[in-house]
C-alpha cells in the first residue's frame, strides 16, 4: 500500500484484521508522514512494543491493539491469560481504554475451556475494533451538530461566507481509533457535509502528533487546515480566529476531568480566557467512572528525555533521520499529558451524545451506559 493509494479517512483504518492471511496488519505511525510502512503484529510481545514506541497510539487504539495482542497469546499459550493482560496492562498508565479492553477480554475468556480461548479472543478483539469504528462514526454526528450551530451563528453575525475555525491539539483522527477519530471525526464529517471549516493544527511538542500525523490526515481527506507551533493558539484566540477548540481525551473522570497530550490545558484556559467553546471528544471506553480528581488520581505518564533532546525528519535526499536540538548535557522532564479541569470544559461529545462535563453529566452517561 502506497500513500496515493489510501482512500479517504471515512473509510480508512490504522489496525485491521486481514482475513485472508489471518493476522493483524497495522501503521507504524513513528514514520509519518514520511515513510508509510504496514507491520504485522506476530506475538503479544510485539502489541506490547508496538504500543511502548507509540508504533501504535491513541487511547482507543492502545487497547484494541491489547486485545489482539490478548489473542495471539491464546494461540500460543492460551493458558497465560491472567500474564498477559497484566503484562500489556503495564505498557501505558495513563490511557483508560487500556484496562477496559484488557478487562473484556479477561472477563470474556477466563471461564472457557483453553481450547475454545483463542477464537474467542479473535472475535471479541474484531468486535471491539468495529464497535470503537461505530461509536467514533457517532462521535462525528454528534459533533457534527456542535459544528453546525456554531457555524450558523457566526454566519448569522458575520455573513454567509464565512469560514469555521476549529484548533486540536494532538492526533485524534483514525491513526488513534478504530476509525473516523474522535475530535477529528466532527471535522470529517462536517467536511464530507460540505461544510466551510478550516483546522488551526498544533505541532504538539515533543513528538509531533499534530505536524506529522494529524496534517497527514487532514491533507489526504483535503480538509483546509494550516500548522502552528504549540504557543500560538493563546495569540490566534485573542484575536478572534478561533471559533472552536476540539480535543481527544486518554482518560476523562466521573466529574468531567480531561486528560489528554501534554499542553491541552493551556488551551482550555486560553479558550477560557477567549470565551472560546472547549469540546473533549471521546468514547465512552475513555470514561474511567472509579477515578473522580483528575489531578490527584490519574497517573501521569513520563517518557524518555530523547523525545525532547532528538527531533525525527526527512532530510533534503529524503532520507530519515534524527538531530539534536538540545546541548548533549542539559537534564530533560518529559511529562505526556496534563489534566484539564472538567470547570474549563464546554462539554463532553461522545457516542451517546454530548453531555455537560460534571458529575451531574458523568451520571447520566453511566445511566445510559447501564440501560
Amino acid at each position: 500500500m502506497i500513500a496515493n493509494q489510501l482512500p479517504a479517512a471515512e473509510q480508512m483504518k490504522t489496525l485491521w484484521f486481514d482475513t485472508a492471511e489471518g493476522c493483524v496488519r497495522y501503521i507504524d505511525q513513528t514514520l509519518l508522514p514520511h515513510t508509510l510502512s504496514i507491520l504485522t503484529l506476530q506475538s503479544a510481545d510485539d502489541a506490547a512494543n508496538a504500543i511502548v514506541h507509540m508504533k501504535v497510539r491513541g487511547a482507543p487504539l492502545i487497547g484494541i491493539t491489547a486485545a489482539y495482542g490478548v489473542w495471539l497469546a491464546m494461540q500460543q499459550q492460551p493458558d497465560s491469560l491472567a500474564q498477559v493482560c497484566h503484562s500489556l496492562l503495564q505498557t501505558r498508565p495513563t490511557a483508560v481504554n487500556l484496562r477496559w479492553a484488557l478487562t473484556r477480554m479477561e472477563q470474556a475468556l477466563q471461564d472457557l475451556p483453553l481450547n475454545q480461548r483463542e477464537a474467542a479472543a479473535l472475535q471479541l478483539a474484531n468486535h471491539l475494533l468495529a464497535e470503537d469504528a461505530a461509536a467514533c462514526s457517532a462521535i462525528g454526528d454528534h459533533g457534527l451538530a456542535i459544528i453546525k450551530d456554531l457555524l450558523a451563528a457566526k454566519q448569522k453575525d458575520h455573513g454567509p461566507d464565512v469560514i469555521l475555525n476549529i484548533l486540536t491539539h494532538c492526533n485524534a483522527g483514525w491513526l488513534a481509533t478504530g476509525a473516523w477519530g474522535t475530535a477529528l471525526a466532527p471535522v470529517y464529517k462536517a467536511h464530507l457535509a460540505g461544510l466551510p471549516v478550516h483546522v488551526w493544527v498544533d505541532e504538539t511538542r515533543p513528538r509531533n502528533q499534530g505536524a506529522s500525523l494529524t496534517a497527514w490526515e487532514l491533507g489526504r481527506s483535503g480538509v483546509p487546515h494550516t500548522l502552528i507551533v504549540d504557543n500560538a493558539g493563546g495569540h490566534l484566540m485573542q484575536h478572534g480566529m478561533v471559533d472552536l477548540c476540539l480535543v481527544g481525551s486518554d482518560r476523562t473522570t466521573a466529574q468531567g476531568d480531561v486528560c489528554n497530550k501534554i499542553g491541552t490545558y493551556l488551551k482550555a484556559l486560553a479558550a477560557f480566557d477567549n470565551r472560546v467553546p472547549f469540546y473533549a471528544a471521546l468514547p465512552c471506553s475513555t470514561i474511567d467512572f472509579n477515578s473522580m480528581d483528575g489531578l490527584t488520581e490519574i497517573p501521569i505518564e513520563e517518557r524518555d528525555g530523547d523525545e525532547v533532546r532528538l527531533v525525527q525528519g526527512a532530510a533534503e535526499g529524503g532520507d530519515i533521520s534524527r538531530v539534536a536540538v538540545t546541548p548533549s548535557a542539559t537534564r530533560v522532564s518529559n511529562f505526556g499529558f496534563d489534566v484539564t479541569p472538567a470547570r474549563l470544559v464546554t462539554g463532553l461529545i461522545t457516542e451517546l451524545g454530548t453531555f455537560d462535563a460534571s458529575r451531574e453529566g458523568l451520571g447520566r452517561i453511566e445511566k445510559a451506559l447501564r440501560s
